[in-house]
């Protein structure tokens, strides 16, 4: 790529990019240099064919990756094209409207003859009049009524330089907050678009996993239990419970079976289907994820409801105390002054705002929100849950040892997991695939269907015999397995250090797979500061021995753990915190997680968690770690700090201005420009920055 530096200080450099680059390029470009690990941020100046970066690697590395970076070789995925193409439209749309509207008052205001700008206010007003009587024909008396009467009563008084502020104001002030609130939406939108790396592609005689992008429109893919669905398409073969929350806002999940159609994004909660791929490129995701957004109730928080809902019960008052301001002083200059300044402006849009511009800084942390809700419950909780294995431990567990318990050999009986484990997407899972593949094993599919059963295991059939995977609970207790005579003692004498899988061939123990889970090292300092964030219960929960849980526990410093738990406890311990009267936050990534994701009053997951984990949380975490729930508690609390103060604001304010009309200080022109600017001024300060990188 030819470019030119135009500034640069350590670690941040801006430059100029010489050839012709069309939007699209650009746009391509933005994704591309986004998802890099040594760029911390990346801004496109479309005008002017600029670039900003923020890097980590060091000026030669990135001036040297600019320097052979092809443009035409760039290839992203469409549904992340299609996001930042919406953004990128979406600036530019209330950009220019905002331009045309203060072009065009400034227009009527200096250029056009007093008579023409009079008939302009006049049909202007006449909007405003129409709106309020909507209002009112459906019996509410709220602030479109209270902006109309404020403006006709100037028009009426032939005070038209107050009226034509009082409509430039307020529809300056519309524009901003349908902007804030459609940039908010599409932000989070796109971070929502499908992640879908690779998938199954059912051929004549066997499954083979490939690339996603390598799908094509009519080839077949297996979708199993816990995995996401990445395209549209009509089931060919096979049943199974299908969440569509993210597509129709639905709880409970949907029979999905024969010629039933499917929708990328959902998830298949339990079964597994064949798919026969209708959308390939999957394009449409991105509007179907924004139109669940708008559509949804989820994305208003209490404090947002409540401001609203508080705005319009206010309306009255200020028409009494307008009305009893005149029946007083006589005076129809003081008692409009109070008609013109009213709290619920400035309430209806500080709030949703403060909200909204929370989420989209979310984002930017790479944290998903799903709803503004969800951030004032995470500024309100005082216990917080975590899961142990891929939460609080790393995602990535490493198979130390295999034991083995019969005649095959330690690679023959690691291949055989692998061979089953791989089609389920969990931290033990993922390590016993990977250890077969550092020792070359190849694990081509020999069993017959592999059938999950959530939290203990998994079940299926090789040359006739069944073979079990899972836990000491599964394997012994519930399918009632044998240890082969004389080796009792050596299962008893093994260490407790490990956590352990347990596979059976037939009715006999086969092999004891021991699998390290190594403690994530920012887990006891996030615990720390979560504690110095104002959580008061810090738990841990898992399905590991109360011996490894211990060890964990102790080393991360939670208040209380619980170990051997099944998902439904784990579930029934969020429930009694709630009824408690404790809000309850949740932290995990496996499908054994998902009850109580659900059940919890913040849900959050890891993004390399399970598919199903991800899609029940209400907020994400995209990062590997868990510093993300410390700036997501920290987003939460400032948010609803600033929140606080824009309620002192707006009652100062506005208290002020009533003060100032009712004794004459000011004129209804002055108060009406203060209230105004104001407004747009606390609008505009809400949608700062809450947390300093």
């Amino acid at each position: 790529m030819k470019y030119q530096i135009k500034h640069e200080i350590q670690g941040r450099i801006r430059l100029h990019i010489l050839q012709k680059i069309t939007l699209t390029e650009l746009d391509k470009l933005y994704c591309s240099l986004s998802e890099k690990h040594f760029i911390k941020r990346c801004k496109v100046y479309a005008p002017t064919n600029d670039l900003m970066l923020e890097y980590t690697c060091g000026r030669k590395n990135i001036l040297r990756f600019l320097t052979e970076l092809y443009l035409g070789d760039i290839i992203v995925p469409e549904s992340s094209l299609a996001a930042v193409t919406a953004s990128r439209e979406l600036n530019a749309e209330y950009k220019s409207k905002l331009i045309r509207k203060a072009a065009a008052h400034a227009i009527n205001k200096l250029l056009l003859p007093f008579r023409l700008r009079v008939i302009i206010l006049t049909l202007k007003t006449a909007c405003f009049v129409w709106k309020a009587i909507s209002c009112l024909a459906k019996g509410k008396l709220e602030v479109p009524v209270l902006d109309a009467a404020a403006i006709t009563v100037s028009m009426l008084r032939r005070d038209y330089k107050t009226a034509g502020s009082v409509m430039f104001l307020l529809d300056i002030g519309e524009i901003l907050e349908d902007w804030t609130h459609k940039k908010s939406v599409s932000d989070l939108a796109g971070s929502m678009s499908l992640n879908v790396g690779k998938v199954w592609l059912k051929t004549e005689d066997q499954s083979v996993l490939i690339n996603a992008s390598e799908i094509k429109e009519g080839n077949e893919i297996i979708i199993r239990t816990g995995s996401m669905i990445p395209f549209d398409g009509v089931v060919t073969s096979g049943e199974a419970m299908v969440n569509q929350a993210s597509m129709t806002g639905e709880s409970t999940p949907l029979l999905k079976n024969t010629d039933s159609t499917v929708y990328a994004g959902t998830v298949v909660e339990e079964g597994e289907l064949t798919i026969c791929v209708k959308s390939a490129a999957g394009s449409t995701r991105y509007e179907k994820i924004v139109s669940m957004i708008e559509d949804t109730e989820k994305l208003k928080s209490e404090v947002e409801s409540k401001a609203e809902h508080l705005a319009d019960r206010l309306v009255p008052y200020t028409f009494a105390g307008t009305l009893l301001v005149w029946l007083i002083t006589r005076n129809i200059t003081k008692a409009l002054s109070v008609l013109m300044v009213d709290f619920s402006c400035a309430l209806k849009l500080a709030m949703p705002v403060t909200v909204l511009s929370a989420i989209r800084e979310a984002n930017h942390y790479g944290i998903t929100v799903k709803g503004g809700k969800f951030l004032e419950k995470m500024a309100l909780a005082d216990t917080i849950v975590f899961d142990k294995t891929g939460t609080l431990t790393k995602a990535v567990p490493t198979v130390r040892k295999v034991v083995s318990f019969c005649d095959l050999s330690e690679d023959e009986l690691l291949r055989i997991a692998a061979c089953l484990e791989e089609h389920f997407p969990h931290s033990m899972a993922n390590a016993v695939v990977n250890a077969a593949k550092d020792k070359n094993l190849v694990h081509d599919e020999m069993h017959t269907k592999v059938e999950y059963v959530v939290a203990h295991g998994i079940k299926s059939t090789i040359d006739g015999k069944t073979v079990l995977i899972g836990s000491y609970h599964f394997i012994f207790e519930d399918m009632g397995v044998a240890v082969p005579l004389g080796e009792e003692q050596k299962l008893l004498s093994m260490s407790m250090e490990y956590s352990r899988l347990y596979m059976a061939i037939g009715d006999y123990l086969a092999a004891v797979i021991c699998i390290e889970d190594p403690l994530r090292e920012e887990a006891a300092k996030v615990v720390s500061e979560l504690k110095g964030c104002g959580f008061t219960n810090i738990v841990m929960m898992t399905g590991d021995s109360k011996h490894t849980a211990k060890a964990i526990a102790e080393k991360v410093g939670v208040d209380s753990f619980y170990a051997e738990t099944l998902p439904e406890e784990k579930a029934g311990f969020i429930l009694r915190e709630k009824a408690k009267g404790n809000t309850v936050v949740m932290v995990g990534d496996g499908i054994n997680d998902s009850p109580a994701l659900s059940s919890a009053d913040v849900g959050i997951a890891i993004s390399n968690g399970a598919a199903i984990a991800r899609e029940i949380a209400d907020i994400t975490i995209s990062e590997d770690n868990l510093n993300g729930i410390i700036t997501a508690r920290k987003l939460a609390l400032a948010m609803m700090k600033r929140i606080e103060r824009n309620y002192r604001s707006i009652l100062a304010i506005n208290g002020a201005l009533i003060a100032l009309g009712v004794t004459g200080i000011a004129q209804p022109t002055l108060t009406a420009t203060i209230h105004n600017a104001s407004t747009i001024g606390i609008g505009l300060m809400s949608t700062k920055k809450l947390l300093q990188d």
